[in-house]
């Protein structure tokens, strides 16, 4: 199965900073994977560009092993360094055309929307191969961004596009429900798996609950 493919067929991706209070990023991303996530993205604005290569070589490793998807923000140099088979990018980072010269064809290209317009862009570019709708709710890994609500996600859903899309910002349990009623089938959450209990069984209730509304 081609990574296009894999990306289509993924319901829960996960962003992750370094976990360096912890120090247990490893342990965490085997948990967090073997509970279901799909994709694990490691954004971490705190770090150097060398560590960061040094731990993207950690987390694919362990995508590996379980079979997963791993992706790099923001940063396209580190993508093409690293060998990332996704890469995601925001409204204020280079745009498709941009990040296609310097990658070419074969990485995943993601792209962060925050209003109808954009997700519509997204939809029409033929580079992007996903895009993520948010922040739903307002969230302290994206300070000073407004939320976009629910609302912007019924009317992306409402025009069916056939790019994969993901429903982002503050996404925990509690607002699931209402995420997958106004129409989302793919999540992308943080604080949900990452300030877990048990981040392992945290993504596994997750995972049953998003491929179940897929499913219906």
């Amino acid at each position: 199965m081609d990574t296009r493919t894999r990306l289509a067929d993924a319901r829960l991706y996960l962003c992750t900073d370094a976990r360096q209070s912890t120090g247990d990023l490893e342990p965490f991303l085997h948990a967090a994977l073997e509970g279901g996530v799909d994709v694990v993205q490691l954004r971490d604005k705190t770090l150097e560009a060398a560590r960061e290569l040094e731990l993207h070589a950690l987390v694919a490793r362990v995508a590996a092993e379980h079979g997963a998807l791993w992706a790099v923000n923001d940063r396209a140099d580190l993508a093409r360094l690293a060998g990332a088979p996704v890469v995601h990018m925001g409204q204020g980072d280079l745009p498709p055309a941009a990040v296609r010269d310097l990658l070419g064809g074969e990485p995943v290209l993601g792209r962060s929307t925050h209003a109808l317009a954009e997700a519509r862009e997204a939809e029409a570019d033929p580079r992007v191969d996903y895009f993520c709708v948010g922040p739903l709710w307002s969230t302290p890994t994206k300070p000073g961004r407004p939320a976009v609500g629910l609302d912007l996600l019924r009317q992306v859903a409402a025009e069916a596009p056939a790019t994969p899309w993901f429903a982002i910002g503050g996404i925990d349990l509690d607002r699931l429900d209402a995420v997958l009623e106004a129409g989302a089938r793919r999540v992308v959450v943080v604080r949900a798996i990452t300030r877990a209990d048990d981040p392992r069984a945290a993504a596994a209730l997750l995972r049953r609950r998003v491929t179940g509304a897929a499913g219906a």
